[in-house]
Order: C-alpha cells, then structure tokens, then sequence
C-alpha cells in the first residue's frame, strides 16, 4: 500500500473544500492509505494540478461558478490522460443523471453527509490503487 493518497478538493466555495476535509478525515477507510489534500478554487489550477500528477482522486463541487464540478469533469475525463476516478458533489440527488453524462464515477449530494462521502471516496480510491498496483 502506498503511504499516502493525493485527493483533488475543487470548489470555489472555501467552506465547501473545509466541509469535504472534516467530513473525510485523514483516511476515509482502514484499507486505504491516509489522504492528503490539495484544495483548488479555480478551473485553471485543477488543469495544472492534473497535468503535474499525482492525483488519485478528484472531489469536484458540481456548484462551483464560474466552472461547476459537472463541467470540469467531462472536460479532464476528454483531455487527461489517465484521469483519476472523479467523485461530484451535487446539488440535489435529482442531478444524479448530470454526473454520470459527466463521466464522474461517483456523486454524493449536498449537504455532504460524512459516511457517503467517505465511502465513496474509499471506494475510488481501492479502484485507482487497484489498477496502479
């Protein structure tokens, strides 16, 4: 197992990354490695992020302005190579069908509910470290 997890926390709502954070903890599961975070608050320092590596995971807040979540993933899943699993945070649990024309591999509604978000997350990232092993 590797020592450490690289999760991508997109919003432009600083609340919304520190919600993410707290209701995820340092390791969102025993069988995963301890996360670390790197908050984005903008579409260009995601792209940037992405292009340097070593992300394993992507939270993107599907309420973002000006880019939202949704929009943000569709664009990494056509445009980087090898794109980690990408969770959405949603607006309504009705938008389950605006995640997955995004291409996001998993979604959780807003207000984030801490064992959703955890489980979730856990479960992109056994995926991701699955097929990098």
């Amino acid at each position: 197992m590797q020592a450490t997890a690289t999760v991508l926390v997109y919003s432009d709502d600083a609340n919304t990354r520190e919600q993410v954070r707290m209701a995820v903890g340092r390791r969102p599961a025993a069988d995963v490695p301890p996360v670390e975070y790197l908050e984005c608050a903008t579409l260009p320092a995601v792209l940037s992020a992405l292009e340097q590596g070593g992300i394993d995971v992507c939270v993107l807040d599907g309420e973002s302005v000006p880019a939202g979540g949704m929009g943000v993933c569709r664009q990494i899943k056509d445009e980087i190579f090898n794109c980690p699993p990408v969770l959405v945070l949603i607006g309504r649990p009705q938008d389950a069908w605006l995640a997955t024309w995004s291409r996001a591999d998993a979604a959780v509604p807003h207000p984030v509910d801490p064992v959703d978000l955890a489980a979730a997350l856990a479960g992109l990232l056994r995926h991701r470290l699955s097929l990098d092993a």
